[in-house]
């Protein structure tokens, strides 16, 4: 079970046509704040394996790694984003290759919450999902990772909730754009899918936000026939998603 954010991205890459593109043509790409997990020392891994590490605090991710990442992918650049697995709790070897594209949707439970990457971003999601159906897919996601209920639960009430409520809500007055019902809210992810194809076509030069940064440079290539965070970057016309959910 995917988090409501990734979810909104998917359904908007289905939208647009891209996801069946082949990923070294693709206009539009997806990005999770998932991929950039610190590598743990010994004692952090042994305690991630029993439930006991703090996934969803900002000091869990490799925020200058996130931030170069995407101050490339801005650039036009390929990039090599790492590759993270959440059973042995690791940075695997092998990398993932990112290829130019004109909008990239970034998701993560905190992609809001430094400022440096926040500033990034031309447009802001954020997903707003029911704390009862974040819990419920979270206890079916982890239990087909093969982990114990029991030890589900409490780290949900030991680190997921109070980090949330700490960490990742207070991030939601940076959004632009609030997306209630997440998935389920065919309206708003069709307005925000009508955006990026208007931005995708050139009838909308820049982003706002953008422009006023500094990068609001306009990159055309022709278009082909409680809650969560995402955010639209652009590069050119790249444009950021950013998501709120957790992977832990």
């Amino acid at each position: 079970s995917a988090p409501a954010q990734s979810t909104v991205c998917e359904k908007i890459m289905e939208l647009l046509g891209q996801k069946e593109v082949d990923h070294r043509q693709r206009k539009v790409l997806i990005l999770s704040q998932d991929s950039f997990y610190k590598v743990l020392t010994a004692e952090q891994k042994a305690k991630a394996l029993k439930g006991q590490y703090n996934f969803d605090h900002p000091d869990a991710f490799d925020n200058d790694l996130m931030h170069t990442t995407l101050k490339n992918i801005v650039e036009g650049k390929t990039v090599e984003v790492p590759t993270y697995d959440f059973v042995t709790h690791s940075r695997l070897a092998e990398t993932t290759v990112v290829y130019p594209a004109d909008v990239v949707l970034f998701e993560g439970i905190l992609v809001f919450y430094n400022q440096d990457i926040r500033d990034m971003f031309h447009l802001r999601l954020f997903v707003d999902t029911d704390s009862d159906v974040r819990l419920s897919r979270r206890v079916l996601r982890d239990m087909k990772r093969g982990r114990d209920l029991e030890q589900i639960l409490t780290q949900y009430t030991t680190f997921v909730k109070p980090a949330f409520e700490e960490f990742c809500l207070p991030t939601k007055k940076y959004a632009d754009v609030i997306i209630p019902r997440g998935v389920d809210n065919m309206v708003a992810i069709n307005l925000i899918v009508q955006h990026i194809q208007d931005i995708l076509n050139g009838d909308i030069c820049k982003w706002q936000r953008g422009a006023m940064n500094g990068h609001g440079r306009t990159y055309k290539r022709p278009f082909p026939e409680q809650t969560e965070s995402s955010s639209v970057l652009a590069a050119g016309k790249r444009s950021h998603l950013e998501s709120s959910s957790r992977p832990h």
